[in-house]
């Protein structure tokens, strides 16, 4: 999991880094609001620790937004004013979780998680699949990937959400043949390199992070780490 931490004070960077990284995370850190945000938009990133007070541009403003322009991507805001008042005022310009600083790591990783499962949960309920920072609506059948809207075909939007109901799993030409096209395999096809072809152009083109990977001699798979060639 990539975490941008957005932290001005170095002690707390340090607790941080160290506490996180022995939970395997990639911390990357930004130690103004301005930069933060520079680096939240241009970077994907699967969750943010937000400084409330920072120079430049404050914890709040920097949610706020992140929100205003469409994206997702879980924050825990840090504060060493820890009030009803405050925890409530982070929470309604788009926080997910709001922490006292310095934070506890054991805790932070238990919220991490938690935050993690949650999203998950809650995409599936309302009608919404996500891959990493990749947003899919099923109800409007729209697609959003790090805040920019994706424009699909009917049958590139159907692979999608074939993909993201079924991610970490490889499919075969004819399996995906079978369950997205519902045709019968013809060795004279390439309908299947065509489309997932579509796809990559239009969802991992620009983007550090590849969904959609060939696993050799087996199919595709769509999944947020690079164990397979993206070929």
């Amino acid at each position: 999991m990539k975490i941008l931490l957005i932290e001005d004070e170095y002690s707390v960077i340090s607790t941080i880094e160290k506490g996180l990284k022995k939970h395997s995370y990639e911390i990357s850190v930004a130690m103004d609001g301005i930069m933060g945000l520079k680096m939240a938009k241009e970077n994907d990133f699967d969750l943010l620790i937000l400084d409330v007070m920072l120079p430049g541009l404050n914890g709040l403003e920097v949610c706020q937004r992140l929100r205003n322009e469409g994206s997702l991507v879980p924050i825990i805001l840090l504060s060493s004013i820890n009030t009803i008042a405050n925890i409530v005022a982070g929470l309604d310009y788009g926080a997910d979780d709001y922490m006292n600083k310095p934070p506890d790591i054991s805790e932070l990783n238990a919220r991490i998680k938690a935050i993690t499962r949650r999203g998950k949960q809650a995409s599936v309920s309302s009608g919404l699949l996500r891959i990493a920072d990749l947003e899919i609506n099923i109800l409007s059948k729209t697609v959003i990937r790090a805040g920019k809207v994706i424009s699909l075909t009917a049958t590139e939007f159907r692979l999608l959400e074939f993909f993201a109901r079924n991610q970490n799993r490889v499919f075969s030409r004819v399996e995906l043949l079978e369950s997205v096209w519902d045709l019968d395999f013809n060795m004279g096809t390439n309908v299947v390199d065509v489309y997932i072809n579509y796809l990559r152009k239009k969802i991992d083109a620009g983007h550090e992070v590849k969904l959609i990977h060939t696993v050799i001699g087996m199919g595709y798979v769509v999944k947020t780490d690079q164990l397979y060639e993206n070929a």
